[in-house]
């Protein structure tokens, strides 16, 4: 079973842990997930396709991510988390931290912290190995293959995260 710090609204861990995905957090209370978008020098994107059996997004586009596990920092969460998703290691790559931003959902019982990562990694398709549990197919995408997927209602996170594409 897969445990999460508790953070505070200032981002700091209190000490406390809960269970993965068991949502009944109080009004102060945070989780830290992880997103990471991997560019490749020619400008182009790694996206996977959440599959369809998933519970919440089935089918939409997303960038590699997920919850940073108790004890563990968010920089090594990232590249666990691309590395289970895509089989791709951003350890050495270009790039890092870009921004932080902070979700409260006080019906929901989940507030959470998404850390943003952005890499810079020469790679081609057939250094990919996605996840089958996770991910049906993975694109090499171009921003405006990217932005049309947004347009269309089906990338996750896109409003939250699109000024790691713009810069």
């Amino acid at each position: 079973m897969e445990f999460w710090d508790i953070y505070n609204e200032k981002k700091e861990k209190t000490g406390q842990t809960m269970k993965r995905n068991d949502w009944n957090m109080k009004p102060d209370e945070f989780h830290l997930t992880v997103l990471g978008v991997l560019q490749r020098p020619d400008g182009r994107y790694l996206i996977t396709r959440r599959r369809m059996d998933k519970e919440w997004a089935a089918g939409w586009w997303e960038v590699p991510g997920g919850g940073v596990n108790a004890g563990e920092e968010s920089r090594d969460a990232i590249i666990r988390e691309i590395k289970e998703e895509t089989g791709i290691d951003v350890s050495s790559a270009d790039g890092g931290y870009a921004f932080s931003y902070k979700r409260i959902n006080p019906e929901e019982k989940n507030n959470y912290f998404v850390d943003i990562y952005k890499f810079i990694l020469d790679f081609d398709d057939k250094d990919i190995k996605v996840q089958d549990k996770e991910v049906t197919e993975f694109s090499i995408a171009t921003i405006d293959e990217v932005k049309q997927y947004a347009k269309q209602g089906i990338f996750l996170h896109y409003d939250s995260i699109r000024q790691i594409f713009e810069d």
